[in-house]
């Protein structure tokens, strides 16, 4: 099993007990930073959000079996009061507990079960080069968003690319998707810009990002934008585990060259993934 694969099964096996992204890793055999990022990337979900929604899955199935005290499926769920499990439990299924013990009907609820990865995701991976990169001053647009919901990234692209050619001090015919600041719910910046000299008289909305030098792994992603996950899910799940380096806590992020047609988003772009060795 890959890594990924071990933390599911390590999850799904010991849900009902306490549980920490730190432990889930090390049933994965990698670095918190590694699972946290790989889990996203292979799923669609932060590890922790997977763990807390099989808990309510499962406590919401006990609640409508009849469970006669609402407090003990809380504990058991891993909820120090009864307060925080019904606020917990409405945010997931947006019911309260005592509705669903009630009617005893899950029908309404949208249950998290135990997934299964999709094994078309993988793709054969060519070599990746492994690459001093230098440190690049990025200017262009951002936006916050979720591992479910990175929707907006080619609506965000399609609002910078008018300004492509006309920023102050740009530098080149390459784009950058910058990727930072990510949690463990799998949360992230995403930042489309340019590098450019200096970050004077940017244009009003724009936001200045400084990548640092670092080592990367880059990898060639020849096919269409829109499968990119595919080459991303095999980079965590089997390049890395399989190599001599781990992911560093870094940004990372998409080149886009000359040869990127953003129209048909066709034109391949590489991968710059940083890592340390092992």
């Amino acid at each position: 099993m890959n890594p990924v694969e071990q933390a599911i099964w390590f999850i799904e096996s010991h849900f009902a007990q306490p549980l920490d992204l730190d432990e889930i890793a090390d049933a994965g055999g990698v670095s918190r930073f590694h699972m946290s990022r790989a889990f996203v990337v292979a799923t669609g979900r932060p590890v922790i959000g997977y763990l807390r929604a099989r808990r309510l899955t499962e406590a919401a199935r006990q609640l409508a079996q009849g469970a006669p005290d609402i407090l003990s499926v809380a504990l058991e769920a891993g909820y120090g009061s009864h307060e925080a499990f019904t606020r917990a439990f409405r945010d997931q299924f947006g019911i309260t507990p005592e509705q669903v013990r009630a009617t005893r009907d899950l029908d309404p609820l949208k249950l998290v079960e135990p997934i299964v990865l999709d094994a078309s995701l993988r793709t054969d991976l060519p070599p990746p080069r492994i690459e001093q990169g230098r440190a690049l001053l990025i200017a262009g647009l951002t936006g916050r968003y979720g591992c479910e919901g990175p929707g907006g990234i080619p609506a965000q692209w399609q609002r910078f690319g008018e300004h492509i050619g006309h920023i102050p001090g740009e530098i080149g015919d390459v784009a950058y998707g910058v990727v930072l600041n990510g949690d463990d719910l799998g949360n992230f910046d995403y930042v489309s810009g340019v590098e450019v000299a200096d970050f004077s008289d940017l244009p009003e909305g724009f936001v200045s990002v400084r990548v640092p030098a670092h080592l990367y792994a880059v990898f060639h992603h020849a096919e269409h934008v829109s499968t990119i996950r595919r080459t991303m899910h095999t980079i965590y799940t089997q390049w890395l585990p399989e190599s001599d380096y781990e992911p560093a806590d870094a940004p990372f992020f998409e080149r886009y060259g000359s040869e990127f047609d953003p129209r048909t988003g066709d034109g391949g772009l590489e991968a710059w993934i940083p890592v340390k060795p092992k």
